[in-house]
């Protein structure tokens, strides 16, 4: 891995949205309606993902990284543009990985959930809402979030019961479920149905971390009165 930062650009079919993804650091991946624009936010999160890559055990090796260098442009979905997030692998990530690689990511991925875990517990309840009053307040968010990765975490054939993961027990086996049979498809070379692991693994990582920094955006702890007024 070079000290340069490897990056993938995912444009919609229809150019409305583009998306910049940190290939080696999952969940480090952000979306504007331009290259340039999507970079600078990507780049503008460097310091937000810094707990992640701690909780990882990957502090030295992230602060040693150099500029964001862009290696590879594709074409995404539909949904790229609609969401503005990324729905396609990089090439580098349609085949097997290694042993380390794939506990690597494994190890992201679980530091994306801890991130998550710790900052529910510490924002408000109710979290501030758009100029309309729309937005999910904080145990719509976890809901949600828990969901999506239910939903995901049956392309590699776990089974988690609805409403399993709003439990410690459930969720931490789930979590636990869900990391054994991403090791054991890719020691199988299986994809994840029509995702690739690599893939599937950022996008688990992607959506924790974004639903954790909407939390911290629209966190009120300390201004609950006021709002609730």
């Amino acid at each position: 891995m070079s000290d340069g930062i490897r990056v993938m650009i995912e444009r919609g079919p229809k150019g409305k949205k583009v998306v910049a993804c940190a290939i080696d650091w999952p969940g480090w991946s952000r979306g504007a309606t331009t290259e340039g624009t999507a970079l600078e936010v990507l780049e503008s999160y460097r310091s937000r993902y810094q707990p992640i890559a701690k909780l990882a055990g990957l502090e030295p090796e992230f602060e040693s990284l150099g500029g964001l260098e862009v290696v590879e442009r594709i074409e995404g979905t539909g949904s790229t543009d609609f969401w503005g997030i990324s729905f396609s692998s990089a090439s580098t990530e349609r085949g097997p990985m290694s042993g380390a690689e794939c506990e690597r990511k494994i190890a992201i991925l679980q530091a994306s959930w801890t991130f998550f875990d710790d900052v529910a517990q510490r924002v408000s309840a109710v979290l501030r809402k758009g100029p309309r009053g729309g937005g999910r307040d904080r145990d719509q968010i976890i809901s949600h979030t828990y969901g999506a990765e239910r939903d995901f975490a049956k392309k590699v054939e776990i089974i988690t019961p609805q409403g399993a993961m709003l439990t410690p027990d459930g969720l931490r086996e789930h979590r636990d479920s869900y990391t054994d049979a991403i090791r054991a498809y890719d020691a199988e070379g299986k994809m994840a149905r029509t995702w690739t692991l690599q893939f599937l693994i950022r996008h688990s990582a992607y959506h924790f971390l974004d639903h954790a920094w909407e939390m911290e955006d629209k966190d009120l702890t300390g201004q609950e009165e006021q709002f609730s007024r």
